[in-house]
């Protein structure tokens, strides 16, 4: 048997390469590196809405909180045996403005009370006795309060009546 040298064997020469192949895998390189990009920023988005909405919440939580600790001073004031609460407004004029009254406030948590059951025809106003011994004592509580004492980045404002 004849068997061919190498240098005699011909192969069929090598055709043209345009390179496609590299051309498609840049393209599709370029647009997984988009989609990183975009869902890198989608993440970055969504932690941040993420810890506004802890700030928003703790924020409404300390309001929350104080709103309580005054409603707990009214009744251990009206409770008490010499002590009378004095809310930071007995009289029904000037309205008040929770929204107005926050915006001029500049600690990390304060409050103000109104009392308003004088300020409706159906009260229960008894002219002569003690403040303590009236039932028809009602408050309104505004409380304020930030989420960190050192760096607020969020404020809630709530306001609640309270009868003891």
């Amino acid at each position: 048997m004849n068997i061919p040298s190498r240098s005699a064997v011909s192969f069929p020469a090598p055709r043209r390469q345009r390179g496609a192949v590299l051309y498609v895998a840049l393209v599709m390189l370029i647009l997984l590196a988009l989609i990183g990009i975009v869902g890198m920023q989608v993440a970055g988005l969504q932690e941040r809405m993420a810890a506004n909405y802890r700030n928003v919440n703790l924020a409404f939580q300390n309001a929350e909180s104080v709103a309580r600790g005054m409603e707990r001073q009214i009744e251990a004031s009206l409770l008490g045996e010499v002590a009378t609460y004095e809310a930071d407004q007995e009289v029904c004029q000037p309205t008040f403005d929770p929204v107005t009254w926050a915006d001029n406030v500049t600690a990390t948590e304060s409050t103000y009370t109104r009392r308003i059951d004088h300020c409706f025809p159906a009260s229960s106003r008894v002219a002569g006795k003690k403040k303590n011994e009236q039932t028809g004592n009602i408050y309104e509580v505004n409380s304020l309060a930030s989420d960190n004492d050192t760096n607020a980045t969020a404020t809630a404002v709530i306001s609640t009546i309270y009868i003891p």
